[in-house]
């Protein structure tokens, strides 16, 4: 009876918790939205709304209870940057980035994650493995060369992550106990350790300041690298951290897309009820064919939600009960998230043609958005690679991509 109690309580504060977040997100959305113009101007988040998003807990949501953080369930998580991104894309994307950089924490030294994620203003960066990024094996640590692209948010990041391959002296792959050589390494290291370019003139989620960075030579102590998904080295036992980070990556990005695409579809609505086209004589929205897309695209979005929240959730509860994910459940949940972002784009699209000239105009609520969801779609989270991933298992085929 005590241990029902004690897990029903569990329960019951992780969903005041999740509430509380899902509500400050929405809470903020005017500042957000506010910031809109001088977020794409300056592509970075602004001092007030970074202040905000601090104080709002937003970027400690993937960060284990043991140094302070949220250490929420996917679905929350979720839930929050669905609700920023019907505000800007760009902030979203930086709190979905940060986040996923900061499960680092679960598989760091205590006195290690303390240090870097410790601090409520705690933010850390990092792009996709470059191939030619290397470690060199060396007493207390690694010796680090390499250079890397698309840190978002690293504007406001004061730490930067690498992955890099591990090597020794001569150069040769660094091997494991099972004679292969060992998986990639992530190295972190000081923002000021390492030179920022600034790259970042895109069409669409100008607000992230994706830059690249690179680093020559530089020291960096064995407690300040891991491996991503070891088993060896994660700390941090709790379910949130029985998942990929890649998976949660994939559902920040969904959460971004659907978020975008909601806004838009809403916005939409109301065009509808007012607009004639110059070639028609009846509103927007009493064209049968407009009617027709209008009830598709609300299908599209509802049904892609339902997907992500509830693979996640039932999920949570599997590893909640001592489960383990699976590689083929770890290839469905990208699909999940991507086939999303695939519905989100469609009905982004719908809207932007839809609403004709008016769509257009940077004083309406399309065009950015239109640019933003179509930035998003061309990040790996978004490509029909993932869909290949699940093919092949289905057909018995090993998947070549990281799960």
């Amino acid at each position: 009876m005590l241990n029902r109690v004690s897990t029903e309580a569990t329960v019951a504060d992780r969903e005041r918790r999740a509430a509380q977040l899902i509500e400050r997100a929405r809470q903020l959305r005017p500042l957000i939205e506010a910031a809109g113009d001088r977020i794409e101007r300056d592509h970075q988040l602004p001092a007030d709304v970074l202040k905000a998003l601090y104080e709002a807990r937003l970027f400690r949501m993937l960060i284990p209870r043991t140094y302070g953080g949220e250490e929420v369930e996917p679905a929350t998580f979720f839930q929050v940057v669905e609700t920023v991104a019907m505000a800007d894309a760009s902030t979203a994307w930086c709190i979905g980035q940060g986040s996923g950089v900061s499960m680092a924490s679960a598989y760091l030294k205590p006195e290690v994650a303390r240090e870097i994620f410790g601090a409520p203003n705690a933010v850390a960066a990092s792009g996709p493995q470059d191939r030619t990024s290397k470690a060199i094996a060396v007493d207390g640590g690694y010796r680090v060369t390499g250079s890397w692209t698309f840190a978002s948010g690293s504007r406001h990041a004061q730490w930067l992550g690498g992955h890099c391959n591990v090597v020794e002296a001569d150069g040769s792959p660094r091997l494991g106990p099972d004679g292969k050589p060992l998986e990639h390494r992530t190295m972190l290291f000081p923002k000021a350790s390492a030179t920022v370019t600034d790259v970042w003139q895109v069409m669409g989620l100008k607000g992230t300041g994706s830059d690249n960075y690179a680093v020559a030579d530089l020291f960096v102590p064995a407690h300040y690298s891991f491996t991503r998904e070891s088993d060896e080295d994660r700390r941090e036992q709790g379910a949130l951290y029985r998942f990929s980070v890649f998976n949660m990556f994939g559902v920040a990005f969904s959460a971004v897309a659907l978020g975008l695409a909601r806004r838009v579809l809403d916005e939409f609505i109301q065009l509808a009820k007012v607009k004639i086209p110059f070639t028609g004589n009846v509103l927007l929205r009493d064209n049968n064919l407009i009617q027709s897309q209008v009830g598709l695209s609300e299908a599209r979005l509802q049904s892609s939600r339902v997907y992500v929240l509830d693979t996640y959730r039932r999920e949570y509860e599997f590893v909640s009960n001592g489960g383990r994910l699976t590689p083929e459940q770890r290839i469905n949940n990208r699909i999940v998230t991507c086939y999303a972002i695939h519905q989100a784009r469609e009905v982004m699209n719908f809207v932007y043609h839809a609403a004709g000239g008016t769509a257009i105009f940077e004083s309406n609520p399309f065009e950015r958005r239109f640019r933003d969801m179509h930035a998003l779609t061309q990040q790996g989270q978004g490509q029909y690679g993932n869909f290949e991933a699940l093919g092949q298992t289905l057909m018995g085929t090993p998947p070549a991509r990281r799960t």
